[in-house]
């Protein structure tokens, strides 16, 4: 498929309202797993201003555009409205444009869009609240093990991305308990874990060596970088929800090129 710029626009514009959402996913679905009683959902109440709680207007709502007319701020009460949520909308838009722009246009570029936006939801709400929740971690396994069931993905075979998910936890979790045993704390959470047995179901247990060799050195290039310029202890815990997502799209684009 040879895109034309009408395809691009469009695109671009499904990637924004893609980002959008996932902005709704990032706030919401961690306030729902670890208060259910307040009775919020994905799409219940309206998008609403944190300070004045009057719902946002759908013009407002627009991606990106909404927010930079307003200047960043709420229409009703004038405060300011952060910064983060038009920029995981211009994020999702420039991951999908790049991807459009190194992928075929086939199911390959699907996949890698749908692992993309698993990915930096994760990431984001593990960097907010250090939180993988099941409610994503499981679906992304699934959809990495129906993908290959289904021939979608132009690498491995079924078997493999079954002993890659087998494969990814049990090694995860065979790790978290030799730490807690040596060290006698905790060290690696629940969510990693699955998170390692989804990406193995989607990547094949062949790449989980070299997932979690870059993964660690991700994680232990950051930590130096959080000690050096902003002085943070190197005892305190690092989410590892971002290392896993940026190893695992990084392979993933290896296996798709």
């Amino acid at each position: 498929m040879n895109p034309t710029p009408v395809s691009w626009l469009l695109l671009c514009v499904l990637a924004l309202c893609v980002g959008s959402f996932l902005n709704v996913v990032i706030y919401r679905l961690p306030l729902m797993l670890l208060n259910p009683q307040a009775g919020l959902s994905l799409w219940q109440p309206r998008s609403h201003c944190p300070c004045c709680k009057r719902p946002v207007r759908p013009a407002d709502a627009v991606p990106l555009l909404g927010w930079l007319l307003l200047r960043g701020r709420c229409r009703s009460c004038r405060r300011p409205v952060s910064w983060r949520y038009p920029a995981v909308e211009a994020a999702s838009a420039a991951i999908t444009l790049l991807l459009a722009a190194w992928l075929p246009w086939n199911a390959a570029l699907l996949a890698a869009l749908l692992l993309s936006g698993f990915l930096l939801t994760l990431t984001l709400i593990d960097l907010r609240c250090q939180l993988l929740p099941d409610a994503l971690t499981l679906p992304l396994l699934w959809l990495g093990l129906l993908l290959h069931s289904c021939q979608l993905l132009p690498f491995g075979h079924p078997s493999e991305a079954i002993l890659g998910a087998a494969g990814g936890y049990l090694l995860f979790r065979l790790l978290a308990c030799a730490w807690s045993l040596f060290r006698h704390r905790e060290a690696l959470g629940g969510g990693d874990a699955k998170l390692v047995a989804a990406l193995g179901g989607w990547l094949g247990w062949q790449a989980l060596p070299l997932l979690l060799l870059i993964a660690s050195g991700v994680g232990l290039l950051a930590a130096l970088l959080a000690r050096l310029y902003w002085g943070r202890p190197l005892h305190l815990p690092l989410p590892f929800g971002p290392c896993l997502a940026l190893a695992g799209e990084a392979l993933l684009l290896g296996m798709l090129t």
